[in-house]
């Protein structure tokens, strides 16, 4: 089965800043947002960023009847044995705002040398061309840092104000959003997964 690259791909996400980057990177492809299905999340039950996604990405693919593309990222930070990983986005509880995220996250790296704060954000993408894809496409993207000490920056969204960037010297949230894209694990895993996309088709 060859899938046809005009075809409209529905994004499992409600995510706002995660949909407007990766509908920024793959400006090629018709994109539309689970939303527009009024489709709710999917329950990410699985312990690794790849189930997550997996899961994420049917959950969409059944509810629309199209295909589908849904990530799990996450920051993975050393010094916390790999927290908040696949909690991420509710590290701080359920229904955690980013803010209340990150302090939790300065908090559990109180008194921690810069030299051990090292920490890289994941994402896999998952492209499934229908709910029951046997072979669903997957790429990984990996951003690597350190953990600020307080917040800096208003830019993007989650753990960009306290993820340093050190080949920009600046974190990721004092980044312009092109700037961002390019470097970012998401914009990594994105650009392969487009790029098998295509080789698909």
């Amino acid at each position: 089965m060859t899938f046809p690259i005009s075809q409209q791909i529905v994004l499992a996400s409600g995510n706002l800043g995660k949909i407007k980057e990766i509908q920024a990177i793959l400006e090629g492809h018709p994109i539309i947002a689970q939303s527009a299905f009024n489709i709710t999340e999917a329950e990410e039950t699985g312990s690794t960023f790849v189930e997550n996604a997996i899961i994420k990405a049917r959950h969409a693919a059944f509810y629309s009847q199209l295909p589908a593309i849904a990530d799990d990222s996450g920051l993975v930070v050393d010094a916390l044995k790999g927290a908040p990983g696949v909690i991420s986005a509710r590290y701080a509880g359920v229904g955690a705002s980013d803010q209340d995220n990150v302090q939790l996250l300065l908090q559990e790296l109180v008194g921690v040398p810069e030299s051990q704060r090292t920490a890289r954000f994941i994402c896999v993408m998952v492209f499934m061309e229908h709910a029951d894809d046997p072979t669903p496409l997957i790429a990984q993207g990996v951003w690597e840092g350190l953990i600020t000490t307080q917040t800096i920056g208003s830019q993007g969204f989650g753990y960009d104000p306290v993820f340093w960037v050190p080949s920009e010297q600046c974190t990721s949230a004092e980044l312009p959003a092109t700037v961002k894209n390019a470097l970012s694990h998401r914009g990594l895993a994105v650009r392969s997964l487009s790029t098998l996309i295509k080789a698909r088709s």
